[in-house]
Order: structure tokens, then C-alpha cells, then sequence
């Protein structure tokens, strides 16, 4: 019997671009257990594309309440999941094609012992076309401990190995993916999976993009307490995150560039 997958999306004033995140989600068919809405009190247009989505669709359930940020929003998500699998999707990103879900699964049967995996994601614009595939990374727990080289839509958890974890630490603003991808890879390696699984939208209104260099700063802050708590010297991923964050900027002003054209 195929494990059962939940998705979890965390919106606030997502109205632009949630309904064809929803809509991306629903075509996934059977192999979609549940999708979980946690809205923290949006006054867009966001509860009422909700709400008609979970009145055609009973796998759509959705809470509105003010929380303590996105970490506090996503744990929120995991624990109302009854899910065997969790995964987040942010509420402006989609899933490319109706079999992403089906594939994972794939993935879980074949590989029973594996407790999470991992795959590659395309870059979009804020109108949707194509701008770049990042393709899934060659994963050693070195290399991630140097980078945050996993991508977070593209991740799929079990439940019982997110819960033994903690979670998200609701301390941390941009980098909670990073946190639990170490605490992770701490206990097992990801299985790696050769396949688009999201579609990453690049706009100026994303976090990721508009707040890029407060990020790299907060994964610096994570790394360096990883570090820390292990006895290990830090200067050598103190020069990496100096040249990484230059090359990070470049990175998404051309996305941005691209955008507007």
C-alpha cells in the first residue's frame, strides 16, 4: 500500500497566485491524502479562493489564525497532518505535473527504508514561464553542511522522522528548511530523486528573492551554531558564505532581470 501523502501550504495575502498552487495540487488525483491550508488571517482574497477549493474538494482542509511566523505556521501544518508523508508547498509555487506525487510514492515502495527524499525544482517567473531548471544536487552530508544545496518544495518527509527531529525552529525567520535539513542528515541521508518535483516561482514579492540577503545571513547563523555544538572550526565556512553570498546576489538579480523582460 502506497504511504500516504500530506501537503501543507502557509498563507498570508496569498490571493495572486494560490489558486493555480491549489489547482496544481488537486490534479494530483489518488495519490494526494490531504491538503492543509494554514492561513495566519489574511484580508485578500485568500480565504475565499480557500474555501470554494475545499468545497470542491473534502482533501482540502484549512485553518485562519494568527501564529508566531512561518516555522510556527508550518509545524501547525504537521501537526493537524494524518498523513504517513509530509510536504510544504508554498503558496505561490505549484507542482509541474499531475504525477509529482505518484512518483514520490514510487520512490517510498522502492525504497522502503528511506525516511525522506528529495528532488530538483524550476525556477518560473511571476507569470509562470520557464527560466532555469536547478537540477536535484549530488547530496553528501559535507556538502551540506557548507550550503543549503536541498530545496524545500521539493522535499518530502515522514511524519514520525520531522516529529523525532522538532520540527521548525519558530526562532528562525528565512532558514528553518536549512535547520531541519541538518537535523536530518544527522540521522540518515535523503533519498535523491533525478526529477523536477515543484515549480519555484521568482518574483519580487518573494521572501526569497526581496529578502535574499537577510537569508544567507540567517543560514551563515545556522551553520556556524551547527558548527559550534560540534567542536568544529568555522573559518574555512566563514570565507564559503563570503563569496556565496556575492554569487547569490548575482543569482537572483538576474532572475529578476529575466522577470521584468
Amino acid at each position: 500500500m502506497s504511504l500516504r501523502i500530506s501537503v501543507i501550504t502557509v498563507t498570508l495575502n496569498s490571493g495572486r497566485f494560490l489558486a493555480e498552487c491549489l489547482s496544481s495540487v488537486a490534479a494530483q488525483g489518488n495519490s494526494l491524502h490531504e491538503h492543509i491550508i494554514v492561513d495566519g488571517g489574511s484580508t485578500d482574497s485568500t480565504l475565499e479562493i480557500v474555501k470554494q477549493h475545499a468545497a470542491a474538494d473534502p482533501r482540502v482542509r484549512w485553518i485562519s489564525e494568527p501564529d508566531r511566523g512561518i516555522s510556527d505556521a508550518m509545524n501547525k501544518g504537521v501537526a493537524l497532518a494524518t498523513g504517513d508523508v509530509i510536504t510544504h508547498l508554498n503558496s505561490d509555487d505549484y507542482y509541474p505535473h499531475p504525477q509529482v506525487l505518484a512518483s514520490v510514492q514510487d520512490c517510498f515502495t522502492l525504497n522502503p527504508s528511506s525516511s525522506w527524499l528529495t528532488g530538483g525544482f524550476t525556477f518560473v517567473s511571476g507569470e509562470g514561464a520557464f527560466l532555469r531548471d536547478i537540477r536535484v544536487r549530488k547530496y553528501s552530508f559535507r556538502r551540506l553542511v557548507r550550503g543549503n544545496i536541498l530545496l524545500h518544495p521539493s522535499t518530502f518527509i515522514k511524519r514520525d522522522l520531522f516529529v523525532a527531529v522538532g520540527g521548525f525552529d519558530v526562532s528562525l525567520l528565512f532558514c528553518m528548511d536549512y535547520d531541519l535539513f541538518l537535523k536530518l542528515g544527522s540521522v540518515e541521508p535523503p533519498l535523491v530523486v533525478d526529477k523536477q518535483l515543484s515549480c519555484f516561482r521568482a518574483h519580487p514579492a518573494s521572501r526569497s528573492v526581496s529578502q535574499s540577503e537577510q537569508a544567507y545571513a540567517e543560514e551563515f547563523r545556522v551553520r556556524m551554531d551547527y558548527l559550534h555544538s560540534k567542536g568544529r572550526s568555522t573559518i574555512y565556512y566563514y570565507l564559503d558564505y563570503q563569496l556565496k553570498r556575492r554569487l547569490n546576489k548575482l543569482l537572483y538579480r538576474g532572475l529578476l532581470s529575466a522577470n521584468k523582460n
